[in-house]
């Protein structure tokens, strides 16, 4: 039997219940007696209260009453009260005829008697509890488990509306940092304080939950509100979109854990919708990679702006299964196309492109993974990230193509790597390609987008982690002080959009990536929003991966940007390649599949100026070759 913890608190609710008792049975003895109780049974009922009234209390410790709170009085308190009154029921009599004394107890009593006890105990504690729940949150009783819901605004309203319709909630009080939304209810729930006042009012309502509904707050104050509720070890939800809440499209099944997404969130693209419907609406669009991260999400972006075709190209079958059997629940009037094919593949990319005549093509379709790329494949990744590029191109060129758009990396700045080196070179093949921006009968217009680690991302750091910490540890990280930048894949996604639509031909666009951040901090975020302390999870550094930087760069060294009118875009301006600078590239690659990845390496130096691997210094005789002389023959 376990002891309850004596405070001020549970002394008076003991007090309390010593009371219900004695009144429970001086009144059953009233009300037999019509309120006049003959003297023999009036020594009776002193006598018996006497051994009646610890017996009672015994059982109401036995069964853990005073672990609880008044104010929190539940349905399991009222279960325990009655097994009290139960067991008195049975066990009064059974002593009284047990111990043959002289006083008679009527046994109108003994019924009248557990009636009472349960009324008055029962009765007190819930009464108790609506008191305070109207008085605390403004509202009146309510079952569920407790939660504080953090902001005040159209989402909250929301959100309380709907949790008042399930059993599972039970919304205690809300958060908000504007003061004059202080001590006021919202549809019967009282705002209490600020955000930061969470620390001390959470231990004191028993909440375990709490739910941010911000969703117009800037990510910097979702983010503080996320780390203070996970500091105090609650589990920390949120809500979708405010307009989805609003229009009723969300139900309570899609509020979900905050997981590491929300806390590197970023603010809201602002998009040029009306050239964006101007660009896409009615008109056929290609995407290549389609099946990835990056290519999936347009492929989704782009049917908010009603094409008339989308031709999703993949050379994986499952991705492409994948994407389809998602896209076959939506209700859209677009022509959905899933080809399989390779963009090194001539004949098939020109034959889609006569027969879908896309107005914009977005390349997605690439190589990324830098460990793997790195030794072991150097000739497939220059072979698929610039011949494939360069043929998807070609071929757009050919066919008129009114835009394509490269989705390149921030690894392909300054590059140490084989996969950023070979995007590098997409990206100059693109502007190879690309005739005077002047001339406004030039057809294809070629424009490069370059960004950062988009989060979730296939072979990105966070399913890794997630996975890692699901089997208990250990996180293994390459380095203490590794960075990186990191967007959503819808913001990535919506930017490449606005790149493509803004982008005249020739340019490089430059995402606003925001601040890099540290993946150790990224880890130790995950550790505390999987409901768990540092100390449960080790975390490895297990050194620098082969090709892998310290941190990553947007510029290259001899590189700056100009504005645009979008303020997430920028325009680098890099140095510029001719036509005969790309054939001759070509026709390198072309020759270079069977000669070592040591002498690739170092003869990619020759390309890309500035790529720097940790190899052999390049070889003399390749020093002296002039990358604009023809090479074809």
């Amino acid at each position: 039997m376990k002891r309850p913890n004596f405070n001020l608190h549970t002394l008076t609710a003991i007090l309390h219940d010593a009371f219900a008792i004695l009144f429970a049975w001086v009144f059953a003895f009233a009300i037999r007696f019509n309120f006049s109780i003959p003297p023999e049974h009036l020594a009776s009922m002193w006598v018996s209260i006497f051994w009646i009234m610890p017996l009672q209390m015994s059982f109401l410790v036995g069964f853990g009453l005073y672990k609880g709170i008044w104010r929190f009085a539940s349905t399991t308190d009222l279960m325990r009260i009655i097994w009290v009154a139960l067991l008195g029921a049975l066990i009064i009599p059974a002593i009284l005829f047990m111990l043959s004394t002289p006083y008679v107890v009527p046994r109108t009593v003994l019924v009248l008697y557990p009636i009472f006890l349960l009324l008055i105990m029962g009765g007190s504690r819930f009464t108790y509890r609506v008191i305070k729940e109207k008085a605390n949150y403004g509202s009146y009783l309510k079952q569920g488990d407790a939660v504080i819901i953090m902001g005040a605004g159209a989402a909250a309203i929301a959100l309380v509306k709907e949790l008042s319709r399930t059993k599972l909630w039970r919304v205690v009080a809300l958060l908000d940092d504007n003061p004059t939304k202080h001590n006021r209810e919202i549809l019967g729930v009282k705002v209490i304080g600020n955000l930061a006042s969470l620390g001390d009012i959470y231990n004191s309502h028993q909440v375990k939950h709490v739910i941010i509904a911000m969703p117009s707050a800037s990510h910097q104050k979702r983010r503080a509100a996320a780390n203070l509720a996970t500091d105090l070890g609650l589990n920390v939800l949120t809500v979708p979109a405010i307009g989805e809440l609003i229009s009723g499209q969300v139900n309570i099944s899609q509020i979900r854990k905050v997981d590491v997404e929300d806390l590197l969130g970023r603010d809201v693209v602002k998009l040029d919708s009306t050239g964006l419907t101007h660009l896409i609406e009615a008109q056929s669009v290609m995407v290549s990679g389609a099946g990835g991260s990056i290519g999936s999400e347009l492929c989704r972006q782009i049917l908010k702006y009603n094409p008339s075709t989308i031709v999703c190209l993949d050379i994986s079958e499952i991705a492409l299964y994948n994407l389809e059997q998602e896209f076959s629940l939506l209700n859209c009037h677009a022509k959905l196309i899933y080809l399989t094919g390779d963009v090194k593949n001539k004949n098939r990319i020109e034959k889609t492109l006569k027969q879908y005549k896309p107005s914009v093509v977005f390349h997605a379709a690439a190589y990324k993974h830098v460990p793997l790329m790195e030794n072991g494949n150097v000739w497939e990744a220059l072979s698929n990230n610039a011949i494939g590029t360069y043929t998807l191109a070609q071929a757009c060129k050919d066919a008129n193509v009114a835009k394509f758009v490269l989705i390149s990396t921030d690894k392909a700045v300054n590059p140490t790597n084989v996969m950023g080196a070979s995007k590098r070179l997409g990206e100059m093949i693109c502007q190879g390609l690309q005739e005077s921006i002047l001339d406004d009968t030039s057809s294809t217009r070629f424009i490069v987008v370059r960004f950062g680690n988009v989060l979730g991302s296939s072979g990105s750091v966070i399913p890794k982690f997630k996975e890692q910490i699901a089997l208990g540890g250990p996180i293994t990280i390459t380095h203490p002080e590794i960075t990186r930048y990191f967007m959503s894949i819808p913001e990535a996604a919506q930017l490449v959009m606005q790149a493509g639509l803004m982008g005249s031909g020739g340019e490089i666009f430059v995402l606003d990536m925001g601040e890099p951040v540290k993946i150790a901090a990224l880890a130790k975020d995950m550790i505390r929003l999987s409901g768990l302390q540092l100390e449960d999870i080790k975390i490895e550094y297990v050194g620098l991966r082969p090709g892998e930087k310290l941190y990553e760069e947007l510029l290259a060294d001899d590189e700056h940007t100009i504005a645009t009118p979008h303020e997430k875009l920028r325009i680098a301006l890099a140095r510029p390649v001719d036509e005969t600078w790309v054939l001759n590239l070509l026709d390198w690659i072309s020759q270079s599949e069977n000669v070592s990845e040591v002498t690739i390496k170092n003869e990619l130096k020759f390309w890309v100026n500035e790529y720097s691997p940790q190899l052999p210094q390049i070889t003399d005789v390749f020093k002296k070759l002039d990358p604009h002389q023809n090479l074809m023959h």
